[in-house]
């Protein structure tokens, strides 16, 4: 039976181990915190941070495809290849707004467990396609496959860890993106090199990558949480503690399974909102283009196919270095996530600029460009924290993620078009459109910092400092699944 006091705070006691009185009952001392929080990272981060490492190696793979003759085999001429990924971000935005909903109604970790299965059958389909039009059907539902995973991970980051926690535990997950950045060539390179293959080389790297990727599906089928109530690793006592650990937060770690409108509303009307999806755009217009285009790049600095993907691996070395300065920063650092951000920026465009007006000639100098120019990546798990720790309530935060990414979405679709096939392999419009994109990131950024510092001063002026507030209030204003413009007492974190 639901009782009063449950439905008040958002969800059943049916569905837990434990119910408000318990909570509120309970004392846990700073070790047990401890021991759930040593829990909490021994399996979590790794699950999470795995799944981010194939989603982005098999992000990588087609573009490490183009220089084991994808492209000749599937006769494709002009800005085709330009469209095969341009279509797997359709894919994306299509299912972001969908998944956004399902996310709220389904068990989150069951749901990204079978999305991570699905898309490693899809990425195993690719070995089959023989045309353009085959691949473009491939990669669209390759799209749709991955579009939960990123914002899902976000929503479980919310759930288990506290604001303070979270831009490190968002940033561990996705240094899986970097450690594929750094060995995916490597990886490739091995394949390549398989010479009693039946098959050709790409359609190789598409099946033994699919396999892998299906397989892990699997494992987070059974070990990924769908709440800290769900977490079968933690006792009882121990999903108290983790719920109790994350009161504070005013951003919701329960929900009762029911999308709220009106917080889809409270987000489509929410400034801070609007400033994180137009930087998601104009950085991601940076990164359709590098990403998808960088094997061609890095061969055109002069390098053979094979270790045109060794040189690659940099650029993984760079991204791990400034994400790990970064991430700490941003932990012990206070009011620093945004101008970490604007830094980040910065040094990618310095990295840009390198590439775009170096002689051709200057074979070193172009690839330390290119290096750098990745830095901008990073920034990626600190605006998700931003998500997690200031926007409120479970529905307003899957739909702002949602748009978040329908908004990175349109910018890798668009990027990759200003790359003319008449300019490869040095691709300058290309080159300075993803310059411009960093450029206006760094606009929306400053301007998302502004209006954070205003509304904070402007909610102290009107009902005084949040500080002193009893484990009981807390309780409620966290279980309450309000907004962050609902809650009196919510201040944003710069």
């Amino acid at each position: 039976m639901t009782d009063e006091n449950d439905l008040k705070y958002g969800f059943e006691s049916p569905r837990n181990d434990f119910d408000i009185a318990q909570m509120l009952a309970m004392e846990s001392t700073p070790e047990e915190e401890r021991k759930v929080l040593r829990k909490l990272d021994f399996v979590l981060i790794p699950l999470m941070g795995t799944a981010y490492f194939l989603q982005f190696l098999d992000k990588l793979s087609l573009s490490q495809a183009t220089l084991f003759n994808l492209r000749e085999d599937l006769n494709m001429h002009g800005s085709q290849y330009s469209w095969t990924s341009a279509i797997f971000y359709f894919g994306y935005f299509f299912w972001s707004w969908p998944s956004s909903y399902i996310i709220v109604r389904f068990p989150i970790g069951k749901y990204l467990a079978i999305s991570v299965f699905l898309w490693g059958g899809i990425l195993m389909c690719h070995a089959a396609c023989t045309s353009f039009t085959s691949l473009m059907i491939a990669r669209f539902f390759l799209g749709v496959g991955e579009a939960a995973i990123a914002p899902g991970f976000t929503l479980l980051t919310g759930m288990f860890y506290t604001r303070a926690e979270q831009p490190v535990r968002q940033s561990a997950w996705f240094f899986g993106n970097c450690i594929a950045v750094l060995i995916g060539p490597l990886i490739a390179y091995g394949i390549g090199n398989i010479s009693s293959a039946p098959i050709e080389t790409w359609k190789l790297m598409f099946l033994i990558l699919g396999t892998i990727t299906s397989t892990y599906g699997l494992v987070l089928f059974w070990l990924l949480p769908d709440s800290p109530t769900k977490a079968i690793f933690l006792t009882p006592n121990e999903r108290a503690i983790a719920i109790q650990r994350t009161l504070k937060n005013k951003t919701g770690v329960m929900d009762n399974g029911k999308f709220k409108w009106s917080q889809a509303r409270d987000a489509l009307t929410d400034p801070q909102v609007w400033f994180l999806v137009l930087n998601s755009f104009t950085s991601n217009l940076c990164n359709g283009g590098i990403t998808t285009f960088t094997s061609i790049i890095t061969a055109g600095f002069g390098f053979t196919d094979l270790k045109a993907l060794l040189m690659q691996m940099p650029q993984g070395g760079a991204q791990i270095v400034f994400l790990i300065l970064t991430s700490l920063a941003c932990t012990f650092i206070p009011s620093s996530r945004i101008i970490a951000m604007v830094l980040n920026t910065m040094v990618s465009v310095v990295g840009l600029i390198l590439i775009w007006k170096l002689n051709p000639a200057d074979q070193a100098g172009r690839m330390v460009g290119l290096t750098l120019a990745v830095v901008y990546a990073i920034n990626l798990p600190i605006s998700l924290s931003v998500v997690t720790s200031n926007i409120a309530g479970f529905s307003k935060k899957s739909v702002a993620s949602a748009l978040l990414f329908i908004a990175y979405c349109i910018g890798n679709i668009v990027g990759p078009q200003f790359f003319l096939a008449s300019e490869e392999p040095s691709y300058p419009t290309g080159i300075k459109a993803a310059m411009s994109g960093l450029v206006l990131s760094i606009f929306f950024l400053l301007c998302l910092l502004t209006y954070y510092i205003w509304e904070n001063r402007r909610r102290d002026q009107l009902y005084g400092s949040p500080e002193a507030m009893t484990v009981g209030a807390e309780l409620q204003d966290e279980l309450s699944n309000k907004t962050d413009r609902e809650i009196d007492s919510f201040r944003y974190l710069l």
